[in-house]
């Protein structure tokens, strides 16, 4: 049965309704792919689950963001082929998938309901957001209007996404009759994300009567990761289930619709610790973009440091050890605790571990700048050299055995820039590239409770570049607990420099932070992608211009 935007249908009473929540990892541009992945799944959850409906993500049919893969002139080929595979499919149960449809020359972010190889009901996104990580109005048309769809006689409102986040779609559709209302999602991750989503959730359920399906995209997509956990409510806006965060699954919901669809629930998932959840949103994109791209393994350098510590810990649980190559590259700078560390680090996680001297290289590099450089004092160049040593050693093993090249830096170091531009920059894919320093250390503690790891002087002794003698990245910055609060203002929260000084920091610890946050856009623009975390990391999210006058006190 086939309803337009707009229409509206009448269920009959106490039926029983198996919605199944499809919370899966599709890949980006494989249309035809995904496609099967749908197929399978469907006939999965009709096989385990006896499911009459199995929702999956948001433009599950493309993966999600697809980005200028929408702009492609066989888009809709494309799209049209995989829709007519789902459709021929002989599947038992009905199945509502996302995927981008045109309809009047324009492009709309769709839910699809395809039940008895027909495509019975398509509802065009009314929201697509601009804001963040998100560029939907660069490609989609807004959508208007509900789609209620008579489903083995219960009524059902179809939503996507942003949709639930705004006003309109679910009052839309609770007035056209809907007892229950289907969200599909391709909600990224970011701190505090699930707790969010929860509220947001049990008040549109309980205001609108209806009782709601929220289905969430699983997987790393670039610097994207999504967490899944995905939840189902009655209407009255109490959880009834909720499926774990970053475990890929089918998860039924039993429903009994009478006058209200009220889901029969499950026991909910333990609730992870912020650490639990920002690790495992490490991990997962760490695997996914290293699987999804093709490389056979990765490679990284081991200073006996925190972050290279924790980086190391996190390829090993995304890949295994046999996949990781850890190198520990020494100059006269590195202490015998960071050799002694790195090398402990290797061995408790069973990767293979190299150990390669850049003092000859480094004595090669200064003889040949000798002229040059004649007549100047030692700076910040000649540490510089000994980080661009290390990035051309692990970029050689990088384009010799096919390894990924995972650099170290966390988000307090790229915010300011103490990082080295073709050195400890260099690389395809910063793990930590969004975790402050501060939950650096955090996060190292709690992979210890796993399994110790990391040596507990590693996280307690001073951090140190190790460039210069007894160097401390104290000394050029403010301790990390000042320094990653005033990030936090001035880069996540948009403060002024005033306004931060204003909350009780000093004058002039803001505004260096602020003068280095500000100069070091050029870095940032060089550097690797990696995963993010937090509601405004540097990527999608902060686009500032490298070229700019405004004043810091602004």
């Amino acid at each position: 049965m086939s309803q337009q935007p707009g229409s509206t249908a009448t269920g009959q009473t106490a039926r029983k309704l198996t919605v199944v929540m499809a919370q899966m990892d599709f890949l980006v541009g494989d249309i035809p792919g995904n496609a099967r992945l749908v197929i399978d799944a469907v006939r999965r959850a009709e096989r385990e689950h006896s499911a009459d409906l199995v929702v999956f993500p948001e433009l599950c049919l493309t993966g999600y963001p697809p980005e200028d893969l929408l702009l492609r002139p066989s888009l809709d080929l494309r799209v049209a082929e995989a829709l007519a595979s789902l459709q021929q499919a002989n599947l038992a149960a009905g199945c509502i998938i996302g995927a981008p449809v045109r309809q009047g020359g324009l492009l709309y972010n769709a839910a699809v309901l395809i039940d008895q190889g027909e495509i019975a009901a398509t509802y065009f996104k009314q929201f697509p957001p601009n804001y963040q990580v998100f560029d939907e109005k660069r490609y989609f048309a807004a959508g208007s209007g509900p789609c209620v769809v008579d489903f083995r006689g219960v009524p059902i409102g179809l939503t996507v996404c942003e949709d639930i986040w705004s006003d309109g779609p679910a009052e839309q559709a609770a007035e056209a009759g809907a007892r229950l209302l289907i969200n599909l999602n391709a909600s990224p991750y970011d701190i505090g994300k699930q707790a969010r989503r929860k509220a947001l959730l049990e008040g549109k359920a309980r205001d609108n009567g209806l009782a709601i399906v929220y289905v969430n995209l699983l997987g790393g997509q670039d610097e994207l990761v999504f967490d899944g956990g995905s939840l189902a409510y009655d209407h009255s806006g109490a959880l009834a289930v909720e499926a774990p965060q970053f475990d890929e699954g089918l998860y039924p919901v039993e429903f009994i619709c009478d006058h209200h669809c009220q889901p029969v629930s499950r026991p909910r998932p333990p609730e992870p610790s912020m650490e639990e959840n920002v690790y495992k949103a490490l991990v997962l994109g760490v695997r996914d973009y290293v699987n999804k791209n093709g490389f056979r393994s990765v490679v990284l350098g081991l200073s006996g440091g925190i972050d290279s510590a924790l980086t190391l810990a996190i390829a090993v649980d995304a890949l295994g050890a046999d996949r990781v190559h850890a190198v520990m590259m020494p100059f006269r700078y590195t202490s015998s605790i960071s050799l002694e560390d790195a090398e402990a680090e290797a061995k408790a996680l069973g990767v293979r571990y190299d150990v390669f001297s850049i003092e000859p290289m480094y004595d090669s590099f200064m003889a040949a700048l000798e002229k040059p450089f004649a007549g100047t004092t030692p700076d910040t160049t000649e540490e510089n050299l000994q980080a661009r040593l290390r990035g051309v050693l692990l970029m050689s093993l990088s384009n010799k055995f096919g390894s990924l090249v995972l650099t170290t830096g966390n988000k307090s170091e790229l915010a300011v820039g103490y990082s080295t531009l073709y050195g400890d920059m260099a690389g395809g894919f910063d793990v930590l590239k969004d975790v402050p320093k501060t939950d650096v250390f955090r996060l190292s503690r709690y992979r210890n409770t796993i399994s110790p790891v990391i040596p507990e002087r590693v996280i307690t002794r001073p951090p140190s570049a190790e460039l210069a003698p007894d160097q401390k990245d104290e000394d050029s910055l403010p301790g990390y607990d000042v320094l990653d609060q005033i990030l936090n203002l001035y880069v996540e929260r948009d403060f002024s420099a005033e306004a931060i000084i204003a909350e009780g920091f000093e004058r002039q610890d803001v505004e260096r932070v602020v003068r280095l946050v500000d100069i070091n856009e050029y870095k940032r623009r060089q550097a690797p992608i990696g995963v993010r975390i937090t509601e405004r990391g540097f990527g999608k999210d902060r686009r500032y211009p490298i070229t700019n006058g405004w004043k810091i006190g602004n």
